[in-house]
Parts: C-alpha cells; structure tokens; sequence
C-alpha cells in the first residue's frame, strides 16, 4: 500500500501532497557542465534508455548522464519535494500530464521553447494532444518521451474457441459476459485482469474511465463530490464485482506489471490498460506474441472512454545545468532515440521496433519498419489517443481537467486515501458502498478548498 504526508506550500505557490523522500539520491546537485542528474520513473522503455546512453547520447555530447531509477509512487514523491523546494539536486525529471501544467503555474519548471522551436526536432510532428496536454498558457513545459491511452486486450484464440467476436469499440456490459465465459477457458485462468493496487494513478486510473462512460464525475461543477452516489458509485461497484467475481487472484495487489504478466503466462483472457503493454506483449520472447486482439476502451454511455497520459521530461527551473539538460531532452524524445531502440536486437524484452518508446509522434505511425511489426497494435494506440475525450471525459460538465485523474495538485492526496478505501473493496475488507461513503468525505473536504 502505497503513502503519502501532505507537504505544505504557500496558496501562491500551489499546495502539493508529497511524501518523504526515499533515502537513494543523486549525490547532491549537478554542478559539472558535462553532467547532469535525471530522475526517471522504473517503466521498460526508461531502463532501455538508461542502458543506451552512454553509448550513443554521452559518446556524442560528452556530458554524463547520473540516473536515480525509482518505482512510480517513489519517484512521484522525490519528484514532488525536489521540484518544489527547488534544490537544484536534479536537473531532469520524469513527469506526466498530470503534473507539468501546475509545476509550470507554480514557476517549478523551465520552458521547453528552445526545444519546440529547433526545426530538427520537429514539434509539428509530436500529436497535437500531447503538445496541448504538456503546455501552460500555449507554452510547452514537457516534452513527451512515450503517450498512451488505454485500449482492451484480449486473447483471440481463446475468444475464438468460445465463439466470441469482439466488436472494435465494446461496451462494458460484454465485457463482463465475456471474462464470465472466459473464466476457466483454460487451467487457471480467469476472465479479465484489472488494476487493485492502491494508487491514485494505479486502480483509480481504470475506474476513472469507468466512472467517465457510467455517466459518473468526481465533482459536480461547483465542486460537490459525487463520489456515493450516481454514474460513480454504480461504476465503482460494477469495477469492484467484476474483478472479484472474474478477475485475477489477489487482485488488490496487482499494477500493470502484475497484470502485463497475467496476459503474457495465460493466467488471464482479457486485460483492460495502458496502450504502451502492446510493445511487450507482441515482443520477440513473448509467450503470446500474436495471440492477442487490440480494441477501443469499453464504453457504457459515452462513444469513448480511453485515458490520455504521457510521462514526459521536466527541467527543474533551478537546474545549474539547463542547456545540458536540454540537449538530454532533446535527444530523449526525437525521432533519432526512436529509431534507436527499433535498431537495438541486443535486448530484446526493451528494444527492438515493436519496444519504441511511441504514442507521441504522428511519424511512427508512417514508418514502414515499425508498421510491418507494430501491425496489431499500431492502428488501435493512434486512434485511442486520437480519440481520448479529454475535453470532455464525461457525460456532464466538470470544473476539472483530466480523464483518468482531477487535474488538481490535492488530487495526490485524497486520490490515494479513496484509492486504498477501493483496494479494500477489492480484497473484500470492505463493502464497495462503505468505501464510496469515505471516500466522498475525502472527496468533499478536498472541493470546499477548491471553492474557495
């Protein structure tokens, strides 16, 4: 389970939770014109980074490149403290959508307009929506290193034998028949994998999208939570039986890497996540390179439901080091890094073209070398993140922004505590409605501040 204390700032600066940060660090802040330290969030695609750079990065530039490598909610927490305390300790973080808006609004961030600019790099060709996503008041803060969205795979040789036919944009309604059918299709396993882990961006990240297409909100426009009650609570329940009649075992602990297993081992016919499994699932060495279908993110009242999020390169406005970090950037997220990893045949579970760290540039989805491999899945991850209704997730209007999260800084805090109330709904320590009933209180604490 995942905690977190509540950092405290000035109303100015913006109020962002936070926890300790972990005892691993850089060693201080990077004073060195050819050094830099980069905090990077534990993904695949980061560690492939991390294994290419001194060879092609730091052979080219000469300056060095210090990881610290954390675990998503570790990083989150570094991330937070370091960026708001601005201690210069790191010269480039790894951030989402989620949090480079208000960093840039808190002053946290530096610009990314010299990167935007340079004609090499070519931000015409970075989709307009992780552009708009990683931007404040029309300036990019972030640039992208890996979109995504989420999309429902499932095995098609299993659906096959039951005499499935899945529908390119399913309704949540057939999705639970189906994992009904799937349970037991073949020794061990089960119907569907779907995220319990305790985290605002862990479990809350799917039933987010859920809550969306059920006709559910967070808050109503003038900041009333809506968590007990409506489109909300009828998701959270149907999320909660779903998982616990026809997920996988142990579910509240299970996160994508948990549930990316599942798939690839045959312990589970379906999985509801993040676009950017594909690349592992159709790899090389894996088990069920294809045997899997790619289909919209179920929908129940709304045409779409997919979510819109990127992990994305920060500059942290203290950095001794911004022109460095700049050029780090740069290189990270061009289409030069991209054909990088398509070339790299030395590791094959991170590199290779179906591994490029996509979702990002409209020009990935041109390049024949990545299509020829990418086939299964290339088609459904651009249309996912075309059509991820981020304007408007829901089926009414909301004082927030976001699809899978509440674009605002407390979000963190009270995210988390309702997101461990689900996990313990999941494991069954608790009824799904008594959990709603917490976590509306959390919920409505978090909006009166917001009001005024």
């Amino acid at each position: 389970m995942r905690t977190t204390r509540k950092l405290v700032i000035s109303a100015v600066a913006l109020a962002v939770a936070a926890s300790g940060v972990a005892a691993c660090s850089a060693g201080g802040g990077s004073t060195g014109s050819k050094s830099i330290n980069v905090l990077m969030v534990n993904n695949p695609p980061m560690l492939e980074l991390q294994k290419l750079t001194a060879a092609h990065f730091t052979k080219d530039t000469g300056i060095k490149v210090n990881f610290v490598v954390k675990v998503e909610q570790d990083m989150r927490d570094t991330a937070s403290t370091e960026f708001a305390n601005q201690s210069g300790q790191y010269d480039v973080a790894t951030l989402s959508n989620f949090e480079i808006p208000y960093y840039a609004k808190a002053g946290w961030i530096s610009n990314m307009t010299s990167i935007a600019k340079n004609k090499t790099f070519d931000q015409a060709d970075i989709l307009p929506s992780m552009t708009s996503a990683l931007s404040y008041k029309g300036t990019v803060y972030g640039e992208p290193f890996y979109g995504e969205s989420s999309f429902l795979m499932y095995r098609k040789d299993v659906f096959q034998k039951l005499g499935i036919t899945v529908p390119t944009d399913p309704t949540w309604a057939q999705v639970a028949d189906w994992a009904a059918k799937a349970d037991g299709a073949q020794p061990g396993m089960k119907g569907i994998c779907l995220r319990g882990l305790a985290g605002w961006g862990d479990n809350l990240a799917p039933l987010t999208t859920v809550v969306n297409t059920f006709g559910g909100t967070w808050f109503d426009t003038n900041w009333n939570a809506q968590v007990n009650s409506g489109g909300f609570k009828a998701a959270a329940n149907f999320y909660v039986n779903l998982v616990r009649q026809h997920g996988e075992p142990g579910a509240a602990t299970f996160s994508f890497p948990q549930c990316l297993n599942a798939l690839q081992q045959g312990k589970v016919a379906m999985w509801y996540d993040s676009t950017a499994a594909a690349g592992s699932l159709e790899a090389s060495d894996s088990p069920v390179k294809g045997k899997i279908g790619y289909v919209s993110a179920p929908h129940d009242k709304t045409p779409q439901s997919g979510w819109l999020y990127t992990w994305a390169w920060a500059i942290e406005k203290a950095s001794k080091n911004q022109s460095n970090a700049m050029k780090f950037v740069e290189w990270a997220s061009s289409k030069k890094y991209e054909q990088l990893v398509a070339s790299d045949k030395a590791n094959p579970s991170t590199g290779g073209p179906t591994n490029i760290p996509a979702g990002k540039r409209a020009s990935t989805y041109s390049d024949p070398t990545y299509l020829t491999v990418a086939k299964a899945f290339a088609g459904p991850t651009l249309t996912s993140i075309k059509e991820a209704p981020a304007a408007n997730p829901g089926v009414q209007k909301r004082p927030y922004s976001g699809i899978q999260f509440v674009g605002i800084p407390s979000f963190t805090d009270f995210g988390t505590s309702c997101a461990k109330l689900i996990s313990s709904a999941i494991a069954g320590s608790e009824s799904t409605d008594a959990a709603l009933n917490s976590c509306q209180s959390l919920a409505q604490a978090a909006g009166q501040k917001q009001k005024k």
